[in-house]
């Protein structure tokens, strides 16, 4: 069991990871590929004091660098489930399950919507999550909706598998069709025969992942502490609102990474 899990990878997450480090806790960091990060595209940053004119990719390998060697443990999975179970969290990712005290929710908000069928399909063909539920599929026709180069990979690890995959990257109109099971799809007006959709979004709404939290408009809603409405969830970053810059990330990320420790350290009294 962790003292704080942190979800996402990128600056908030790593700077948030630091500081619970920095106070004596231990920390798992689950996010998609480093190199998937928007900020990897920066050309280059001016603003951030002390380090002008570094390029995204220079800031997150640095971050990364810092995290690793302050003992921060990273793992490249994506979140597909959050429970509060007394006084800890269960947290979903991939195929595997991590408990711990407290979370801090960082990365940005996801912006497009869910296609139509989606919702209603969900464990009747629509899935999440290529390595938890590729098996199920194996010698059926499956479409992957995937938005980089790691979802690639998890197209691939279907066909190794057995499954017939149509990969389609980052879609604009996609339609999920069948009576009591997904029976095909919609791609651009184009249809196809599928027995399951693999639906790779990077970030998952966070009031998805949370059900009860309280958002301000598109963005989670927190306090001076990034403490959210829900006792134990922090949160920092992009997710919080803006301006979404690197500097504001990081601050936001000290804080949370601060305030979760606090909370942390009094669950553990009780």
């Amino acid at each position: 069991m962790y003292d704080v899990i942190v979800i996402g990878s990128g600056p908030a997450g790593l700077s948030a990871a630091i500081n619970v480090r920095q106070r004596g806790g231990s920390v798992l960091v689950l996010g998609t590929n480093i190199e998937e990060n928007p900020l990897m595209k920066a050309e280059k940053i001016d603003n951030y004091l002390g380090l002008p004119g570094k390029t995204g990719k220079e800031l997150m390998e640095i971050y990364v660098s810092h995290a690793k060697d302050m003992g921060v443990e990273i793992k490249e999975a994506r979140v597909l489930n959050t429970m509060k179970n007394g006084d800890s969290w269960m947290v979903s990712a991939g195929s595997d399950f991590y408990e711990a005290y407290a979370i801090i929710q960082t990365g940005g908000i996801v912006r497009g919507k869910k296609f139509e069928g989606e919702e209603e399909k969900v464990g009747k063909g629509v899935s999440y999550c290529a390595t938890c539920d590729g098996m199920l599929y194996r010698g059926k026709n499956v479409a992957v909706i995937g938005y980089g180069k790691s979802d690639e990979k998890e197209a691939e690890f279907l066909k190794g598998i057995g499954c017939n995959v149509e990969y389609f990257e980052n879609p604009k109109k996609v339609v999920v069709e069948g009576k009591d099971k997904v029976e095909k799809i919609k791609v651009s007006d184009v249809e196809y025969t599928v027995d399951g959709v693999f639906i790779l979004r990077p970030t998952i709404a966070p009031n998805e992942l949370f059900p009860n939290l309280e958002l301000d408009g598109n963005y989670i809603k927190i306090d001076r502490k990034m403490q959210t409405n829900i006792e134990g969830l922090y949160a920092a970053g992009d997710c919080t609102g803006l301006p979404l810059q690197v500097a504001k990330a990081v601050g936001e990320g000290l804080v949370a990474g601060q305030s979760a420790m606090a909370y942390v350290s009094k669950s553990k009294k009780k």
